[in-house]
């Protein structure tokens, strides 16, 4: 009976501490109005993209050409492309675009770069070297030049631009991985547990990632402002996604040429990509002063 008391004891003293630890830290990040700021502007976006369908006045890949170019007013609020098409519609649904090839891709890049880091830490060697190696050689590239190359033998599309931007960022997470495994496979619960005879990917996956995920957070907050913005300027030189689907980049590609026309054509998706990658950044740098235990006041 005492060794249950104890045990529901520090259950409850566990529950207690994760309890303060998640106040300190949303305390911490909406410390700061323009952190709140963002967060809520993302949240708005993110909002506009899973309701889309429901927000859409007309129809964004239905053309119609006697509306072609017609100026920001009642029927179309931001007027209509020169295929006649509603430019706010698009704008909606390109919303829709940007953040699933922007959430993808860093998905895929943190996936691939965390695993290849931690290999290149935790083993070393001719490993750590061969790893090492090719991370230098994508770093080396720009990573649009990168992508534009990718995308020239993959193709666009939603899942072929995904991937081709996740290979060109998964450089980031390795060199970062790598660090953080060289700094902590030499402490004494990693050295405790190769004694206990845990294997290799047991140690790395179950003792050195979870010890690791904060900076893997927040380089994954910050990335996707950037992969949006790349996103963009892949389908603006129309290597990204392709026609009818609408994307911010190719509308403001399309609308280069009508500004006199309709400047809201190209200048509403640009002001959309600004706010996004904006807001993520902001937000991502509220992320790492949260994680931070020094500003916890844990430290």
């Amino acid at each position: 009976m005492e060794v249950n008391a104890a045990a529901i004891k520090n259950k409850g003293l566990e529950k207690s501490r994760k309890k303060e630890q998640w106040r300190k830290f949303f305390k911490v990040l909406f410390g700061r109005k323009i952190v709140l700021v963002s967060f809520i502007g993302v949240m708005i976006f993110v909002f506009i993209a899973v309701f889309a369908p429901l927000l859409v006045p007309h129809d964004p890949n239905k053309t119609n050409l006697m509306d072609s170019l017609k100026k920001p007013g009642l029927e179309y609020l931001f007027g209509t492309d020169n295929s006649g098409r509603d430019v706010l519609s698009r704008v909606i649904y390109g919303t829709r675009i940007s953040l699933v090839v922007g959430v993808l891709a860093v998905m895929i890049a943190c996936a691939i770069g965390t695993f290849f880091g931690m290999a290149a830490g935790f083993f070393g060697g001719a490993v750590d070297d061969v790893i090492n190696r090719v991370s230098e050689a994508i770093r080396s590239i720009p990573q649009i030049v990168f992508a534009m190359a990718l995308c020239a033998v993959l193709g666009g599309g939603i899942i072929n631009l995904s991937i081709v931007l996740g290979i060109s960022n998964m450089a980031i997470y390795i060199r970062m991985m790598r660090g953080q495994v060289l700094s902590i496979k030499e402490t004494d619960y990693i050295m405790a547990g190769k004694l206990q005879g845990n294997g290799n990917f047991r140690l790395m996956f179950r003792h050195i990632l979870p010890n690791s995920i904060s900076p893997i957070i927040v380089t994954m907050t910050q990335q996707v402002g950037q992969t949006i913005l790349a996103e963009a300027g892949l389908s603006f030189l129309g290597l990204g996604i392709s026609q009818p689907t609408a994307s911010w980049g190719s509308i403001v590609s399309d609308g280069r040429s009508f500004l006199l026309q309709n400047p809201t054509f190209s200048i509403a998706p640009g002001i959309c990509i600004a706010l996004l990658v904006i807001f993520l950044n902001t937000l991502g740098d509220g992320v790492r002063d949260a994680l931070d235990p020094r500003l916890r006041g844990e430290i």
